[in-house]
């Protein structure tokens, strides 16, 4: 199965404080917080939704097509991802804007306070993926569509149902900014939806509907819970749960959804269902969460059959490649 990826494509600051943000809040003075966090470490790494699920497609031996906009000050990010066996053709270069910023700090509960400059991704509605789909040498089967300018994610959504395309509908963070026509348009119709807790909580709230209604309009909801694992959502069948893969290395949680994304679209287009999908999914998400940056983890085959057999069993590894289960 050849894979597209659309979504934003972003440089990552990404700072550890050592304290705990909840210590720092007064419940008195929630209506003027002004705050500044001491950090005690700056990493600058390649991000962007959309980049870090192509990179772990890639690292999986795929060959994703990488859809969205980045500025001129690209070139390192491209050759980077273009080594790995990501196809750039598709990616879009801003010739006046800075390729999107995501400035984010952890503490040291894992929680996280971030901001995103968008930059170039506000040019990524220029891109026509009706065009991309009908290209024949470009052979794509399924589309994900994942946090980007909302207007080319509405843009990209529509030319999947006009030309029939299967697509995952992944609004992530751009829910906060959405509103419910929007939301309820990027959604309807999707083969997979993917979304955390908090992310679930918000859509409904959105989109005023209750999880019947969405599962009435989608193929299979997954909702990641952190180390409490994911849910497997489907109309007429009783919710799944499938426990995490854990992990006492726990470094880094930025990007580590886009790892999830990335091990469960894998293992879809390896033929394997939903369970085994979110479970390769989970593997994948707790190699990154071991290293600090969302492409910086080498999916290691030796060690992914040893997290997956030791969470799921023998047999299990087969979920990254090989036949279905």
């Amino acid at each position: 199965m050849r894979i597209a990826v659309t979504g934003s494509i972003a440089t990552d600051h990404l700072m550890v404080f050592p304290g705990h943000f909840e210590e720092q809040l007064l419940a008195t003075q929630l209506d003027h917080v002004s705050l500044s966090f001491l950090v005690d470490t700056l990493d600058i790494r390649h991000g962007g939704v959309g980049a870090n699920i192509a990179y772990g497609l890639a690292r999986l031996g795929h060959h994703p097509l990488l859809v969205g906009s980045v500025g001129r000050d690209f070139a390192a990010h491209h050759d980077h991802l273009a080594s790995l066996g990501v196809d750039m053709t598709a990616v879009r270069v801003s010739p006046t804007l800075h390729t999107a910023r995501f400035i984010c700090t952890t503490d040291a509960s894992g929680n996280q306070l971030a901001s995103f400059y968008a930059g170039a991704m506000a040019e990524a509605s220029a891109t026509d993926l009706t065009d991309v789909l009908r290209d024949d040498e470009a052979g794509i089967d399924f589309v994900h569509i994942g946090a980007d300018d909302p207007a080319a994610m509405s843009r990209h959504t529509r030319a999947c149902r006009t030309l029939g395309m299967p697509f995952a509908a992944d609004p992530s963070q751009q829910l906060a900014r959405l509103d419910g026509p929007t939301v309820r348009e990027l959604v309807a119709g999707a083969a997979l939806l993917f979304t955390n807790a908090y992310e679930r909580a918000l859509l409904l709230d959105k989109t005023g509907w209750h999880e019947q209604d969405v599962l009435d309009r989608v193929g299979t909801w997954i909702t990641t819970r952190g180390a409490k694992g994911s849910l497997i959502e489907r109309r007429g069948e009783p919710v799944v749960e499938v426990d995490a893969v854990t992990t006492a290395e726990a470094v880094d949680p930025t990007g580590v959804g886009d790892a999830f994304r990335a091990g469960y679209l894998s293992a879809t287009g390896h033929g394997h269902g939903a369970v085994g999908a979110a479970r390769a999914g989970s593997a994948l998400a707790t190699l990154a969460l071991r290293h600090v940056g969302p492409q910086t983890y080498e999916p290691d085959p030796a060690l992914l059959e040893e997290s997956l057999t030791a969470a799921y069993g023998p047999g299990a590894a087969a979920l990254m490649t090989g036949a279905p289960r």
